[in-house]
């Protein structure tokens, strides 16, 4: 037993000192994307047009580190502002799907190929699923713009120096862009030790080794899934070590975080049930084309994709690998140790018909009743 969690802890260290570096950098860009680009501004773009806004929208959202359920808020506050139902759909595909951090780590963990391949897979789903929906429903006149959720600085306000932007990156990234995605960071770090020391690779080989039907196995396992596009990279990468074809992988990667039961629910009620549907279709569609073509292109270059994981990521030198896990460990200590204190709070406390926020209005709903 003692040399099983050995072997697993081993095979995570290794996935994590080849993508620290990569994660550190992602999320650099991520905080300065939060900080040079205006909700407002972005918004401005999404509203006219009725497939520019789409493709505007699906590239705007590939860069930016967000998964699949911190998305939907962004995508909320996006249609509030006057975006339209299209580069809505588009936003919230192309957003979880890929990230500046995901695009660092893949390529770490996988290679070049599998690093153009996700991002371009992830804006052809996005773009395929706007301009479906802006053809069936675009308005004739836009929307009005309604108030924005957020305040906005006053046009006399002096602009930031980029001193002070880069600080407010830096503490955006520190306090608020890596605590919400450390958790399925290192639940997919683990999750891919697991992979690599338990599951035998025949398994993988024979029923994911590639192929149409390996895809829909796949669509199947990772639509309901919910994981962020970082937390995927490792596991993709385990994956692809026991066998599994890359465009199969490629199809666990737009699916998994694009795609899960809450978030499904949430579009329902953002953008209607057909929106949805168009959705769902077009991320399954894509992927498994996309997956095919990535599939075809390594059997064209003669490359086995299994032999060319995680090389790229080692060609760091020692030191900097292990100055950059160290650096990733200590910024992940706080956010992991508050995480934890939520949990264990939730998990003490005692169940209520009406929730913790309504406890406090216990007569208003009859809780406290005898």
């Amino acid at each position: 037993m003692l040399s099983f969690l050995y072997n697993v802890l081993q095979a995570s260290w290794l996935l994590l000192n080849q993508s620290a570096f990569y994660i550190l950098f992602g999320l650099l860009v991520g905080g300065l994307l939060k900080t040079f680009l205006s909700p407002a501004y972005v918004a401005a773009h999404l509203g006219k047009g009725r497939f520019s806004s789409v493709f505007k929208a699906a590239l705007l959202g590939i860069p930016i580190p967000l998964c699949s359920c911190g998305v939907l808020p962004a995508a909320a506050t996006l249609k509030k502002q006057g975006a339209n139902n299209g580069a809505v759909t588009a936003f919230l595909i192309s957003t979880p799907e890929s990230g500046i951090d995901s695009i660092s780590m893949t390529w770490a963990l996988l290679d070049p190929i599998m690093t153009v391949a996700r991002p371009v897979s992830a804006f052809i789903s996005a773009a395929v699923a706007g301009l479906l929906e802006n053809s069936i429903s675009f308005p004739h006149t836009p929307p009005e713009q309604q108030a924005s959720p957020f305040p906005m600085a006053s046009t006399a306000a002096a602009p930031l120096s980029f001193l002070s932007k880069l600080k407010t990156g830096l503490s955006y990234t520190v306090n608020d862009l890596w605590p919400d995605i450390v958790g399925w960071f290192f639940t997919g770090i683990i999750a891919a030790g697991f992979i690599t020391v338990l599951v035998p690779d025949e398994i993988f080989a024979s029923w994911l080794g590639g192929g149409f039907s390996s895809m829909l196995l796949m669509l199947a396992f990772g639509i309901p899934l919910y994981i962020c596009a970082s937390a995927s990279t490792p596991i993709a990468a385990a994956f692809i070590l026991k066998g599994v074809s890359p465009g199969t992988a490629l199809v666990f990667l737009l699916t998994g975080p694009a795609t899960n039961v809450t978030s499904l629910f949430v579009l329902i009620g953002m953008l209607g049930k057909r929106a949805t549907a168009l959705y769902l279709l077009s991320i399954a569609v894509v992927s498994v084309l996309c997956g095919l073509m990535v599939d075809a292109v390594y059997l064209s270059l003669g490359i086995k994709a299994a032999a060319v994981v995680g090389k790229h990521g080692a060609m760091l030198p020692h030191w900097v690998m292990l100055t950059a896990t160290l650096l990733l460990l200590a910024l992940s200590v706080r956010p992991l140790l508050n995480s934890c204190k939520r949990w264990f709070g939730r998990a003490k406390e005692k169940p209520s018909c009406c929730g913790t926020q309504a406890r406090k209005e216990e007569n208003a709903c009859g809780c406290g009743k005898k």
